[in-house]
């Protein structure tokens, strides 16, 4: 009976053991980078609006926050893609309407004549020339959704650094920073999908009532 009981014993360690192993393999330490302002081209003649979308993007990013599904309140410690979007509108002008997730916002643009499709896969094309900063960067399958378009994943578009390379703001669970893997609330390397990955970058557009130069702006506290 006592051999019984070491062996469960031990069976149950060997179990939270592989569990643990497992665990590790799936979930990331946060790593994030703040938003370089400093080092944005031409940061100087962005209109004011934009500017004070991106500074409180960078306050965000500076807060070391990790990524979790379902949080747009930097208090729980992480938040979602488009969890961060909605926080920085919200806090900008709580009187204007702003979609919750990523979905919802590509048909707000949409409902707003402000969405440029794309179907390219390189910066050179046509279809990014109304691209500019402030912009809302909008991907399909990266996960799996029964939504049509499936339209997973928002980002903001913060223009290029100084050595030429476009960056974007957002929450993610797996991106890239000048070459490090990023996990959270943070600045990313704003890099298109090839043909052979399962996610794609479908469309980007202003944001209606805030970056939007066709419509009377709204006041931005």
């Amino acid at each position: 009976m006592q051999n019984f009981k070491r062996f469960i014993c031990l069976l149950t360690i060997l179990f939270f053991l592989i569990l643990s192993a497992g665990c590790a393999q799936f979930f990331h330490p946060t790593v994030t980078r703040p938003i370089p302002v400093d080092n944005l081209a031409h940061y100087s003649t962005y209109p004011n609006n934009v500017k004070r979308i991106i500074w409180r993007a960078k306050y965000l990013s500076q807060q070391h926050l990790g990524y979790r599904f379902g949080s747009a309140n930097p208090q729980n410690g992480a938040m979602d893609c488009s969890g961060v979007i909605y926080y920085i509108l919200k806090n900008l002008n709580h009187h204007v309407f702003v979609p919750r997730d990523s979905y919802q916002m590509y048909f707000w643009l949409m409902h707003h004549h402000a969405i440029h499709y794309v179907t390219d896969e390189n910066f050179y094309s046509p279809q990014f020339n109304a691209l500019k900063p402030g912009d809302l960067l909008f991907w399909t399958g990266t996960f799996r959704t029964n939504r049509k378009p499936p339209i997973t994943h928002v980002m903001l578009y913060l223009g290029k650094n100084k050595n030429g390379q476009r960056l974007m703001f957002g929450s993610s669970d797996g991106g890239l920073y000048r070459g490090e893997e990023i996990y959270g609330v943070s600045v990313f390397d704003f890099i298109l999908p090839n043909r052979y990955d399962h996610e794609r970058f479908v469309a980007y557009g202003c944001i209606p009532h805030f970056t939007c130069s066709r419509q009377k702006k709204v006041v931005l506290i």
